[in-house]
């Protein structure tokens, strides 16, 4: 979701990461596999002879996977399932061995397959994938025959043309290549961007559409991210375009398809919703279609021509497969199938051969756990042994040691142990006064990217951190900002958490130790701030006093809906949010008194 990197990002981490280490400079870039049969598919026979009016396509989808090709550790990779009986299970699911035999089982027997995605599969990545810009995951995807993905807001971390080159190929323009003699090839799937368009000439970024062909069944697949991309993305990843209303693109390109002959037509969108329950099984049609669900989707979803047939969602991390009526009052499905991917959604379109579309009222889908019990795909195994073996150097350094999990992504409790981590971290480090004299430091919460789990996850043994796992904590490399704000400035920022374009869904700033206050949920919009609650060290703020504020380049620039905190004057650049997080688990943990999960008693939620 949120929080993003910074232009030149890369370079930085790397030759950070590198210094010294001389098989990085060595890298070189990979291959993916070869270009492959777009559609799998036979018809429905009708027996003696006659050809059948229909057939049944099956539509594989996901979304999120943000680079995660290893399971997500801790919490962070579990699905909740809800029993008959009422009890909730954690069942651990990811990664792309076990999706990769989920998908080809699931494809089994259903020739006329389509595999799409809804945006964000790169970006926000764990460092096997981050560290070579998402090479990898690029290349796994080409594996798993992705036929065609929406661009998401992650897609835009490193800018509109490091996003050309995921998709058509060539070697880092600063990194160069990673893998000798392997020049790195792009997606086999084109990335869908129809409301995407560049500010000088006003032509789209990327395709707008794309039509998936097989046996005379055609299937169009539109795709948009949400258009408020350039609010949750750093200036420079957005620098020279335009995002535009979700709702009218999609109309505008149903009509173009439509005109074409193209009478079945699928939305990627990578925008979202929330479930009243965050179990994967939860019936969101329960008592009345879509009235289990609520969010941006359900609006957009209201508003999209009945030209088209279903819509395949992401961005908010939920699963859940609801039918919210289109504009015609005919229910329609909206699906998205959680995140890092947990779970896939297999969708059946009846295709009506005579009409060219969709019979939507027998459109049947549902969610499925990628289960960690099942046969790892080989290739996937291979392919993340290879990658591995070149961030090894980089990724199994100690950097750490804790003694119980630290839960950051994991946690939906508004405070957050590890967002307390993090803040005391970019406190500490930006404190003295050569460093900014900073007196409080903010996270945002959406770019907490994982947990800190106590297990080892190779052979460094249990409760150590190493780079690797910091770095899928803190996957930006932001560098951080130390600015003046004012007292009011700093209260309308907590106000902004809860009002303004938070007030739907609040993103709770992660806060340093020193400052406390009382939320209270009860209460609506900006009122949820009991302001004179606020205290720094004890002192109430002082509304005309000036504070020295520490907070990652993305927060500074007003990112997030958080307009109050771009106002700082005085700004001082610090070193990146990734080594100040380092340097303070390396400055308060050894193997003998490892650090321990914080209390979460900065803010005071009342219910």
């Amino acid at each position: 979701m949120s929080a993003t990197p910074q232009k030149n990002r890369a370079s930085r981490r790397v030759l950070a990461a590198a210094a010294g280490l001389a098989t990085v400079g060595a890298l070189v870039a990979a291959m993916p596999a070869g270009a492959h049969d777009r559609g799998h598919g036979h018809g429905h026979g009708a027996g003696h002879g006659h050809k059948p009016r229909t057939v049944d396509v099956q539509l594989l989808s996901f979304n999120d996977l943000h680079g995660n090709l290893e399971p997500p550790a801790g919490s962070a990779g579990n699905v909740s399932k809800t029993h008959p009986d009422g009890t909730v299970e954690a069942i651990p699911a990811g990664g792309v061995e076990y999706l990769a035999t989920s998908l080809r089982t699931a494809r089994k027997g259903n020739p006329y397959s389509v595999t799409a995605a809804g945006g964000d599969m790169v970006g926000a990545s764990p460092l096997l994938s981050g560290l070579f810009h998402d090479e990898p995951t690029i290349e796994a995807l080409n594996k798993l025959k992705l036929d065609v993905s929406a661009v998401g807001n992650h897609e835009f971390d490193e800018g509109a043309t490091e996003l050309a080159r995921l998709q058509n190929g060539g070697c880092h323009p600063v990194e160069g290549c990673y893998e000798k003699g392997k020049k790195f090839k792009g997606a086999d799937f084109p990335y869908l961007a129809a409301n995407v368009t560049k500010e000088k000439t006003g032509k789209p970024l990327l395709k707008p559409y794309t039509v998936w062909k097989k046996n005379g069944v055609k299937i169009g697949f539109i795709g948009v991210t949400l258009e408020g991309t350039p609010d949750i993305v750093t200036a420079n990843g957005v620098k020279g375009l335009k995002f535009h209303d979700e709702v009218k693109t999609i109309n505008k390109y149903a009509k173009e398809l439509d005109r074409k002959g193209v009478k079945s037509i699928v939305a990627l969108i990578h925008e979202g919703g929330a479930p009243a329950s965050t179990s994967y099984n939860y019936d969101c049609d329960s008592p009345g279609a879509g009235d289990g669900i609520s969010g941006p989707i359900v609006d957009i979803a209201k508003g999209i021509t009945p030209k088209v047939d279903a819509l395949v969602t992401g961005h908010t991390h939920q699963a859940y497969v609801c039918t919210v009526p289109d504009p015609a009052g005919k229910p329609r499905m909206v699906t998205s199938a959680a995140s890092f991917g947990k779970l896939y959604t297999d969708t059946t379109l009846t295709y009506d051969l005579r009409t060219k579309d969709i019979v939507r009222t027998s459109v049947k889908s549902a969610n499925h756990v990628v289960t960690r019990d099942q046969p790892k795909a080989a290739d996937m195994t291979s392919l993340i042994e290879r990658w591995n073996k070149l961030a090894a150097p980089i990724a199994n350094r100690p950097q750490g040691w804790i003694s119980a999990d630290i839960n950051g992504r994991g946690s939906t409790a508004p405070e957050k142990p590890l967002g307390n981590v993090i803040a005391d971290a970019q406190l500490e480090g930006l404190a003295p006064a050569d460093k900014g004299g900073a007196e409080v430091a903010f996270m945002n919460p959406g770019g907490i990217r994982a947990d800190l789990v106590y297990k080892a996850s190779g052979s460094e043994g249990d409760g150590v951190v190493t780079y690797g796992e910091a770095f899928t904590v803190q996957p930006f490399t932001n560098m951080m900002n130390v600015v003046d704000l004012t007292g009011a400035q700093l209260v309308a920022a907590l106000q902004q958490q809860v009002s303004g374009a938070n007030e739907a869904a609040p993103k709770i700033l992660q806060v340093s130790k020193g400052l406390t206050y009382t939320l209270d949920l009860t209460k609506a919009g900006a009122a949820r701030v009991v302001t004179d609650s606020i205290k720094l060290n004890g002192a109430a703020i002082d509304p005309a006093r000036t504070y020295r504020v520490a907070m990652n380049e993305f927060l500074a620039g007003g990112g997030d809906g958080f307009p109050a905190l771009g106002q700082g004057t005085n700004k001082l650049v610090g070193a990146s949010d990734l080594d100040l997080f380092n340097a303070y688990l390396a400055a308060h943990s050894t193997a003998s008194a490892p650090l321990a999960p914080p209390a979460t008693d900065r803010i005071t939620v009342v219910q």
